[in-house]
């Protein structure tokens, strides 16, 4: 693995085979040179902040994301969060608004979904890194080839974890999972250009939580 990839333990043994592959490599070069010449998002330290919060023997949802904010300060490496103090993305408040409608929640003070990786929820996107203002200005350099393989690992190795696909991309992605052993959830994007085909009431998030306590696990406070 290269030295200056920052991931879990229980990652770093997990995906121990990816990071000596040549995409990694190359990934990882691209990506450093990236940094060094552009701006880019998240900042560096927090390009694994999914895997960090979020341990591999804690994982219970997976939420499938697909490109970092590209806006200044927004990205902390967790699909649709943002930094405490930067205000909502219309998709964050979207999904505010459903889990307010499913469950009776208030909306948070901010976008921070932190809380939710440390209750196991992998907030995971597609492509970990972004330049500045440049939607999509990383894909199909290596990160999907890599977010498959974490995908892969945890339909695999593990059981009765929930998986939210929101949105073609997400759903398209998601078909490598086993669903005889997890239970996964779709429905359009929170996408103000989606949300009301379906994203709204969609009630993932008690089906969610149901589906957990009904395997003898804790529930997410969402």
């Amino acid at each position: 693995m290269p030295a200056d990839v920052k991931i879990a333990p229980s990652w770093k043994e997990k995906l121990q085979s990816e990071f000596e592959k040549p995409y990694f490599t190359h990934l990882i070069e691209f990506v450093k040179s990236e940094y060094q010449t552009q701006t880019v998002y998240p900042p560096g330290k927090e390009i694994f902040n999914a895997f960090d919060h979020a341990d591999f023997d804690q994982v219970k949802v997976v939420i499938i994301g697909q490109d970092p904010y590209h806006g200044p300060g927004q990205a902390n490496g967790l699909c649709f969060s943002v930094h405490e103090g930067i205000p909502l993305p219309p998709s964050l408040k979207n999904i505010f608004k459903e889990i307010q409608s499913d469950l009776g929640k208030p909306f948070p003070k901010n976008g921070d979904l932190q809380r939710w990786a440390d209750q196991g929820v992998l907030l995971l996107n597609a492509t970990l890194t972004v330049r500045a203002s440049a939607p999509g200005s990383h894909q199909n350099k290596g990160w999907e080839e890599f977010t498959d393989a974490v995908i892969r690992t945890i339909s695999q190795q593990k059981k009765n974890v929930v998986f939210l696909l929101w949105g073609a991309y997400a759903q398209k992605k998601g078909e490598i999972i086993d669903r005889s052993k997890h239970l996964v959830l779709m429905s359009p994007h929170p996408s103000p250009f989606s949300a009301d085909r379906g994203f709204f009431g969609n009630k993932h998030f008690s089906k969610t939580n149901g589906y957990l306590k009904s395997n003898g696990l804790k529930e997410i406070d969402w």
